[in-house]
């Protein structure tokens, strides 16, 4: 971005937008540091003091980091069961599908068995009532063609 002073001297001002932990323990550092060098204390006391702090730091951090590390292990189990658990889920689901899919297809097979036999069981009738039809105008004709005319006068 750029910016005028009131003499119109231009000039550049960057600005960095940085957060982050790496700032801040730079910080605590650099404070501690000052802290030590005007502290009213001998050396030998100062160095004791150093090594106290930094032993309680340490402790700190590595608290910190077993809390952290317990808390991801925890978290990914937890999402671990929960993806087991889900897959369970998809699975049985999946086989109750299976299964009733298998139900209906071994029933609409022995319903298209029944239709089947049913159906061929009415051919068969209707084939054997054709030819008794066809028998019966057989007998008629042969009758009619015999000489018989008194079939074709009417009754008094």
């Amino acid at each position: 971005m750029r910016y005028h002073d009131p003499d119109d001297h231009p000039y550049i001002v960057i600005e960095k937008h940085s957060s982050g932990v790496g700032s801040l323990l730079l910080g605590v550092v650099i404070g501690a540091g000052v802290a030590l060098l005007f502290a009213p204390r001998s050396g030998v006391e100062t160095r004791s003091d150093i090594r106290r702090r930094a032993r309680k730091a340490g402790d700190t951090a590595r608290n910190v980091a077993e809390g952290v590390s317990d808390s991801v292990a925890d978290t990914f189990e937890s999402a671990r069961s929960r993806v087991e658990q889900q897959i369970r889920s998809a699975r049985s689901a999946v086989e109750l599908k299976k299964r009733q899919v298998t139900r209906a297809m071994d029933a609409g097979r022995a319903a298209a068995h029944e239709a089947r036999g049913d159906l061929e069981r009415r051919l068969a009738e209707t084939k054997a009532a054709y030819n008794a039809g066809v028998e019966v105008a057989r007998e008629s004709r042969t009758r009619a063609a015999g000489g018989t005319t008194a079939s074709s006068t009417p009754d008094a």
